[in-house]
């Protein structure tokens, strides 16, 4: 005598639940390596707004607005605040998370250079991270260790 079950078992319901763990942990990978692309974009296009903002205030001035050293600087909140406030009139450039102290890009942005020279510089904030990503006076951005 056979008797007809009506539902699923034990096995068969594990077996659901970890095909669709495997899936979301793909997902998630997936999605935060988008998010850094997109990071990484964005943080492209503001120094090289940055480098059209250097232009305009060389054609002013006769000189660079440099925020850090001839050779080098380290982006901080002070150096990106600087640059919004000297070269875009105090406007945000850099998108703001509400609190208005980290940057929603992860990057933190610096100038350094000559009053005939620059170089614009991204630095990713995050925890462990060294990509870095500049342009200079004539060049396109580059990235390092990203």
């Amino acid at each position: 005598m056979t008797t007809k079950s009506s539902g699923f078992t034990l096995i068969e319901l594990m077996v659901v639940v970890a095909i669709i763990g495997i899936l979301a942990a793909a997902g998630t990978l997936t999605y935060s390596g988008y998010v850094k692309g997109a990071k990484r974009g964005s943080a492209e296009n503001i120094i090289q707004q940055v480098a059209l903002a250097q232009t305009e205030e060389y054609s002013n001035t006769g000189t660079y607005y440099i925020t850090g050293s001839s050779d080098a600087c380290d982006a901080d909140l002070e150096s990106t605040r600087l640059i919004e406030e000297n070269l875009f009139g105090g406007e945000a450039i850099i998108g703001r998370n509400d609190d208005r102290v980290t940057p929603k890009i992860g990057f933190e942005i610096c100038t350094f250079g000559s009053a005939a020279n620059y170089t614009v510089s991204a630095q990713d904030q995050a925890e462990g991270s060294t990509c870095t990503i500049t342009v200079t006076k004539y060049g396109t951005p580059t990235r390092e260790n990203c």
